[in-house]
């Protein structure tokens, strides 16, 4: 997801699931993201829902990225204590198995094509996952956040009209310089970080571009559904590296269970439910509050404090997240 920023399947429609790509759409969050095509709920005459409607739309897409940003932080003092590869693997289990019981895919009647789609999206998700909470370890949340943010925001760019479009990561990318440079002065920034949550940004474009397929070939959540198993399954053999077996303590069992309604089941309901009332357009520059968002809760639950030039960054890169969504959703000339 930003990414769960983590992943956050909260990010798929259940009446179309294929959308072009937008930085917000996401997740990890976890939650975790592509952008929607317009799900705008319309009255019994055909007119847009009313202001009221849309505005508990709003609502809930605002809470949903809070949901998964303050799920990121809580999600800290886990891994610290128990290690990121274990505690990601048991959240995106605890996802998935819940998927599974609602959703009920039927798995021995998929199709080649449907499984093939399914593995590689939930390898987007696993490498997403595992990686940007590698890189949460190493780097303040403002800074892991934005950099994986790269990912569909570059997915964004290139599907984007026009070569103007291609000014927004440049944007970014000089946010990100800023952030970069403050950590650097306050205390030093963790190259191997940098590299994580960069990995993270490519699992994130991966999840944007497959997303699509999987969508063309479920019926559905079953395509959400089998590619987050899949994404577990490929996560418990980073975990087992990490602890050594895969039995795990029961405090971090429960822990990572009732993360996992944080980041993506709260966002995933939240999100639905916004997206029957709200455009694309309108849900994208919404989503693009996330590296915000994230630097907010860093610095009230983790204390992670920014200078004004920092600030400055993160504002790049929620400017640069909204341009490419307007370019992206803007009408051929």
């Amino acid at each position: 997801m930003s990414n769960d920023k983590p992943f956050s399947p909260a990010r798929q429609n259940t009446s179309a699931q294929v959308r072009n790509p937008s930085p917000a759409a996401s997740a990890a969050r976890g939650s975790p993201r592509p952008s929607h095509e317009n799900t705008q709920t319309k009255s019994r005459d055909g007119t847009p829902s009313r202001p009221v409607g849309q505005l508990w739309a709003v609502v809930m897409a605002v809470v949903s990225i809070i949901s998964v940003q303050l799920g990121v932080s809580l999600f800290v003092p886990v891994i610290e204590a128990y290690g990121p590869l274990s505690s990601s693997s048991l959240r995106l289990s605890w996802a998935a198995l819940a998927l599974l019981v609602v959703v009920r895919p039927p798995l021995h009647r998929m199709t080649a094509s449907q499984w093939k789609a399914a593995v590689m999206l939930g390898a987007g998700m696993a490498v997403l996952t595992l990686a940007f909470f590698m890189a949460i370890e190493r780097l303040p949340q403002h800074l892991a956040v934005a950099l994986e943010f790269c990912g569909p925001l570059l997915v964004a760019a290139v599907g984007a009209r026009g070569h103007r479009a291609l000014v927004w990561p440049v944007l970014a990318a000089a946010g990100i310089v800023l952030l970069a440079i403050g950590d650097a002065r306050l205390g030093g920034v963790d190259v191997l970080g940098i590299a994580y949550a960069l990995l993270a940004a490519a699992g994130w474009a991966t999840y944007i571009v497959m997303m699509k397929r999987v969508g063309r070939v479920f019926p559905g959540l079953q395509g959400l559904t089998v590619s987050l198993m899949v994404a577990a399954l490929f996560s418990l053999p980073f975990a087992a590296a990490e602890t050594g077996s895969l039995v795990f303590p029961a405090r971090q069992l429960l822990l990572t269970a009732g993360l996992a309604i944080l980041v993506p089941l709260v966002p995933y309901i939240l999100e639905i439910q916004a997206l029957r009332r709200l455009s694309a357009a309108t849900f994208g520059v919404l989503m693009s509050l996330e590296p915000a968002i994230a630097a907010v809760a860093g610095w009230l639950i983790l204390g992670q404090s920014m200078d004004g030039q920092q600030i400055l960054g993160v504002g790049l890169v929620v400017a640069a997240s909204i341009g490419v969504v307007r370019a992206a959703n803007a009408p051929p000339a």
